[in-house]
């Protein structure tokens, strides 16, 4: 299973310099874990850069996985790797979604450098 988080969307969409690392993972539609919190980072974010209309349409590939809501067993532990591992609310809940489905994080995100299950690609 594989979870990318919402950099390693945008940065598809873009078309920028690692949208080729996060390919396979977002291609392999049957293997791909969308946290919810994914939904509304990526929606917010093609919405403040090109408009409501692309932004509805973007986030419509992210329902092509299978979309993962944050239950009360996630946010524990979301909350215990985020004291862990100095991570923000997102990050943290993106990462125990990844943990507890024993899936592969793909980032551009650094702090996320150093974990488990973790495939990384330095921003370009």
């Amino acid at each position: 299973m594989n979870v990318v988080d919402s950099s390693g969307w945008l940065e598809y969409f873009a078309n920028g310099p690692n949208a080729d690392f996060f390919a396979p993972a977002l291609e392999d539609e049957d293997e791909l874990l969308v946290p919810v919190i994914c939904l509304y980072e990526v929606f917010k974010r093609l919405w403040q850069q090109r408009g409501r209309e692309d932004a509805l349409l973007g986030v419509s590939h992210l329902y092509r996985g299978e979309v993962v809501p944050i239950h009360d067993e996630i946010a524990l532990l979301g909350a215990q790797l985020s004291l862990e591992h100095n991570l923000s609310l997102a990050d943290s809940l993106i990462y125990a979604i990844a943990h507890t489905y024993n899936a592969i994080l793909w980032t551009q995100d650094a702090h996320f450098v150093g974990l488990g299950n973790v495939q990384y690609i330095a921003r370009r």
